[in-house]
Order: C-alpha cells, then sequence, then structure tokens
C-alpha cells in the first residue's frame, strides 16, 4: 500500500456528530429553505422565524466559543453545515454569515467583558453587522474615512458604511475607523456601536439583483458617542488585525454558500436533464449536456475540498490566507459558472423566475464581489505564494 493511503494527515472520513450536523442541516434546508426561497427573494422578506429555528436547532453560531453562548464547533463543521444552508436558500446562508462576520473581531481580539455581552447577545438570538465597506473604500480596507475621535470617555464617531448586510435587523454593530491621522494600517482601529446609538442612522433597504431575503443598507455615524470601554480589545491600533482575521475566518464559510448554492442549481438541473425529453429520449442521454452536468459536478468538487483545507487550517491554528483565499476565490467563480450552465440547461425555463435557476444565478453573483472580490482573492494569493520565491 503506498504511502498516500496510510497517511494521517488527510481524512475524508466524517466522525457521527459531523455526519448527525450535515443530516440536520440538511433536512433544514429541505423543509425549511427550499419551499420558502423564492417567496422571500421575490418579496425581499426578512425570514426572522426562521434564522430563529435555525439557532435552536444549533445551526447557527457554529464557531463561538460554548462559554459564551456559541456552539464551540470547528470551521470544518461550520462549513459542512453552511454548505446545506447555502444549498437551501443563498440569502438564509449570507443573513447568518454576516452576523458571524461581525462576531469573529471580538472572538480573536475582544475583551471578556466584550465578549460575555455581545457574543452572549448573539447567542441569544440578536443579529450583528460587520460595518467596514465605504463608499469609497470597498477592497481597499486602508482608504476608510470614518473617523472615531477621543472625547473623555467617549469615542466620537463620524462617517458612512455602505453595504451593510443586516444592518436594518443588527442589535450591534463591529465598525471600523480610523483613530489617527496615519497613513498606516495601525491608524484603524474596530468599535462596538449599539444599534439605538443617537446620531446612528440605517438607510433604506437596497434593492439587489440577487438574494433580496438578506438585509442590506447604508449605516451614517453623526458624532455618535460609544463609551471608550466598547475599543475592541481595548487598544487602538488593532482594527487592520481584527478585519483580517475575520476575514481569513469568513472565507471558507462563503466558499461553501457559494459552492452549496451551485450544488442547490446542479441538483435540480439533473433533475430536470432526466424530466425533459427531446429528440425521443431525456436531455441528460444527449452528452452536451451530460458533460454539462459532469463539469458542474467536478467544479463543486473541487471546491468543496479547497474550502475543507481552509478551514483545516483554521482548526489547527496555522496561517490560512492564502488556503482561504483559493476557496473563496474558486467556489465564487465556479458558483457563478455552474448556476449559469444550470440555466442554459433549462433553456428557457431556466430564464423564467417561475423555476429556480434564475434566482440561483443571481444569487450567485455577489460572492465573486462581497468579503473581497474575485480580483483581490486573486492578489492575496500571488502574494502569499510569491513570499516564497523572495
Amino acid at each position: 500500500m503506498s504511502a498516500y493511503a496510510t497517511s494521517p494527515m488527510v481524512d475524508f472520513d466524517l466522525s457521527e456528530e459531523q455526519d448527525m450536523l450535515v443530516g440536520l442541516a440538511k433536512t433544514f434546508a429541505d423543509d425549511e429553505l427550499i419551499p420558502n426561497a423564492e417567496e422571500w427573494d421575490r418579496n425581499g422578506i426578512f425570514p426572522e422565524a426562521t434564522i430563529n429555528k435555525a439557532r435552536e436547532l444549533g445551526l447557527l453560531n457554529c464557531t463561538i466559543p460554548q462559554e459564551y453562548g456559541g456552539l464551540g464547533l470547528t470551521f470544518l463543521d461550520e462549513v459542512m453545515i453552511n454548505e446545506e444552508l447555502g444549498r437551501g436558500d443563498p440569502g438564509f446562508a449570507t443573513i447568518t454569515g454576516v452576523t458571524m462576520l461581525a462576531c469573529h473581531p471580538l472572538i480573536y481580539g475582544g475583551t471578556e467583558q466584550q465578549k460575555q455581552e455581545y457574543l452572549g447577545r448573539v447567542c441569544s438570538g440578536k443579529i450583528s453587522a460587520y460595518c467596514v465597506t465605504e463608499p469609497g473604500a470597498g477592497s481597499d480596507v486602508k482608504a476608510i474615512t470614518t473617523t472615531a475621535v477621543l472625547d473623555g470617555d467617549y469615542y466620537v464617531i463620524n462617517g458612512s458604511k455602505m453595504w451593510i448586510g443586516g444592518a436594518g435587523h443588527a442589535d450591534w454593530f463591529y465598525v471600523l475607523a480610523k483613530t489617527s491621522d496615519e497613513d498606516s494600517y495601525q491608524s484603524l482601529s474596530g468599535f462596538i456601536v449599539e444599534a439605538n446609538s443617537a446620531g446612528l442612522e440605517v438607510g433604506k433597504k437596497e434593492e439587489k439583483m440577487g438574494q433580496r431575503s438578506s438585509d442590506t443598507r447604508s449605516v451614517r455615524f453623526d458624532n455618535v458617542r460609544i463609551p471608550k470601554a466598547n475599543l475592541v480589545g481595548g487598544v487602538e491600533g488593532n482594527g487592520w488585525l481584527q478585519a483580517m482575521v475575520a476575514f481569513d475566518r469568513s472565507r471558507p464559510m462563503l466558499a461553501s454558500h457559494a459552492l452549496g448554492n451551485a450544488r442547490g442549481a446542479m441538483e435540480e438541473a439533473w433533475q430536470y436533464a432526466n424530466e425533459r425529453r427531446t429528440f425521443g429520449k431525456p436531455i441528460i442521454e444527449h452528452q452536451a449536456i451530460s458533460f454539462m452536468l459532469a463539469d458542474m459536478s467536478t467544479k463543486i468538487e473541487g471546491a468543496r475540498l479547497l474550502a475543507y483545507k481552509a478551514a483545516d487550517l483554521l482548526d489547527k491554528g496555522e496561517p490560512a490566507t492564502l488556503a482561504s483565499a483559493h476557496a473563496k476565490r474558486y467556489a465564487a467563480d465556479i458558483g457563478m459558472e455552474v448556476t449559469t450552465d444550470s440555466v442554459q440547461i433549462f433553456g428557457g425555463y431556466g430564464y423564467s423566475e417561475e423555476f429556480p435557476a434564475a434566482r440561483r444565478m443571481r444569487g450567485a453573483k455577489i460572492y465573486q464581489i462581497f468579503g473581497g472580490t474575485s480580483q483581490i482573492q486573486k492578489l492575496i494569493i500571488s502574494r502569499e505564494i510569491n513570499k516564497r520565491y523572495q
């Protein structure tokens, strides 16, 4: 037997607990998400009751430590669960994912009091939102202009954020702001801002191409005063690191959403290809269609392996910037390819909103944009790999 067959480094067998979690998430997606996804998307419904049901079943807050009310699961567990949520409805997956994105800076660098209070709120059912992107600063995080100025025992925050997921329902925000005039990453600090703070204004709900159930808005800060105790970690200058850690830790989850949505599109296309008949036989028996479906399957399998690798590195406490970028970029790109091919297999029906293919394709596009665009992921990949040659 070869060394590869006996190596302990790669184990594709799931534990009994993981089998149970995946089964639970699959049943939830089949029973609660897929039957409602079209209505939620068509009417822009924020599915609060279903979010609460998912939390009660133990499908959310996966990687929040148990001492703060979370499940204390691994990143790999989170990826497996979220693939099923993405398969059920990518909009729902995004809604629940943005809360975890806001929690990661606190899990990584928050004070004990901040973790107890704000992670505890999330685990009791509150929603949080991650406020980093601005009108003039998306992928270029260092270019943000929102400021936080110390005034006695308070920080005064001024600025605007945009494309903030969950903003209309958030209980608190993680906000990245400049605390000095230096042109450096050390000028950035992270803050916890209560949603009901005086001077905080949430904008109108954005009318988006897809994932319309996920609530996306702008957030404006006009002399918003917050206690010094809400500076994440209690030290200025750590915001950049907090934000980057959050991106590294969330990208495998976003990859799982994208590949889950792609898998849903493939499964629906495969079923249709067995039912639809042309020239006297099911279209699955035409090589042109069968090859498209085969390509879909290969792409999804590859995306899953990349997501698993990134999650595994995070669980081991090893650097995961490169693996997370690989996973997010590839899953986002193949997600767009697979859902587009699904529309093609459905033909005219695929172009109709009466069938799920169109909704899945619209929902797939955002994965190439948020959480760092596919182009930014390529920059990260090339930069990280080039370190080996320097």
